[in-house]
Order: structure tokens, then C-alpha cells, then sequence
């Protein structure tokens, strides 16, 4: 049998709260998440400000100046923007990526009709309904059906079939549809 270690630093705690802040017993002194019920209160003190301070709170939050010519009032929206982040965390990883491919979509004028689906303009969707062949053509402000321009798939599929349908769905531009189309062609 070993000898017990003299080493104060090998003995575990064992009365109280833990001396390490947010572990252990005592939950109060951690430090939390500002809920939204916590930051109404800045969020209204925003108003009574002076436009001076506001400028300042946004240098501080932003580390640049606002964009020239932003009223006092999209200031405010702002700053009151970045607390309910601040609160609420922000986006999701997904949310933002999904943003990053819609803003990279657009600079290449491409159309995007659902998530993870982007057309190109000069696309043209082909779908069969009811012995009839209907084309679409998309462009860069929305797409063009028997001469006509439609700014989404959904309303051309509700004029070709009288009902309610996904747009994307009905053409089968969907994200699932694609990869299915993917795993055909490369069988």
C-alpha cells in the first residue's frame, strides 16, 4: 500500500461552492446570456440618446463609422440590432453559409429558386403536365413563361396547374431532386 501524498495541490475540495468560477454549486455566479427581457431596457435607451452618443456606441460596436448619410433612426435600428444578436447569439453556421452562397450567386447573376439551388440566367426548366410541354426561361430580374415575366417558379406552376405547388418543387429544381439527378448521371 502507497503513503499518503503530503501535496496539498493532490487533495480534491470537497466543502462549498468550487472555488473556479462556473464550476461547482453556486450556478448565480456564472457569467450568462443577456435574454431578450435584459436588453429591452437598452434597446429603448437608445431613443433618448444624443445623436453624438449614437455615433459613438456605433464606432464602438462596428470599429468603423456608419455608412454616409444613415439617418439617426437606422442608426438606432442598428445598434438595437446588434444587442438582440448580442443576446440571441446571431445567425447559425448554416444560416450564414447559406447567405454566403446567396450573396456569391447574385455577384455571378445567378437566380436562386430554393435552398442549395441556384439557376444561371438562360437557364431554361423543362417540365411535362398533362400532355403539354411547358419552358421556362430564367433571368436575371425573375423568369419568363409563354412571354411573359413571373418574378417566382411558384406562380408559373400555380398558372400551369390551377393549384398550389412548390415552384422549384414542380420543375424539380429542388436540392434533392438535383442530387438524385447527379447519383442517375454518374451511374
Amino acid at each position: 500500500m502507497k503513503p499518503a501524498i503530503p501535496d496539498a495541490s493532490a487533495r480534491q475540495y470537497t466543502g462549498g461552492p468550487s472555488p473556479v468560477p462556473g464550476r461547482g454549486g453556486n450556478r448565480d455566479d456564472r457569467a450568462r446570456k443577456p435574454g431578450p427581457s435584459d436588453i429591452e431596457p437598452e434597446i429603448v435607451a437608445l431613443l433618448d440618446r444624443s445623436t453624438q452618443e449614437l455615433l459613438l456606441a456605433w464606432r464602438k460596436s462596428h470599429h468603423a463609422e456608419p455608412p454616409f448619410g444613415m439617418s439617426r433612426d437606422l442608426i438606432i435600428r442598428g445598434l438595437a440590432y446588434d444587442l438582440q444578436q448580442r443576446a440571441d447569439g446571431g445567425p447559425n453556421l448554416r444560416l450564414r453559409r447559406r447567405l454566403q452562397t446567396l450573396a456569391a450567386a447574385s455577384e455571378k447573376g445567378a437566380r436562386s429558386v430554393g435552398p442549395g439551388v441556384v439557376l444561371k440566367a438562360g437557364s431554361t426548366l423543362v417540365r411535362q403536365w398533362r400532355g403539354h410541354t411547358h419552358t421556362v426561361l430564367a433571368r436575371e430580374d425573375g423568369f419568363e413563361y409563354e412571354g411573359q415575366h413571373y418574378r417566382s417558379l411558384t406562380v408559373i406552376a400555380e398558372r400551369i396547374t390551377g393549384a398550389h405547388w412548390s415552384g422549384p418543387r414542380f420543375f424539380g429544381v429542388t436540392k434533392r431532386a438535383r442530387s438524385s439527378l447527379l447519383a442517375e448521371a454518374r451511374a
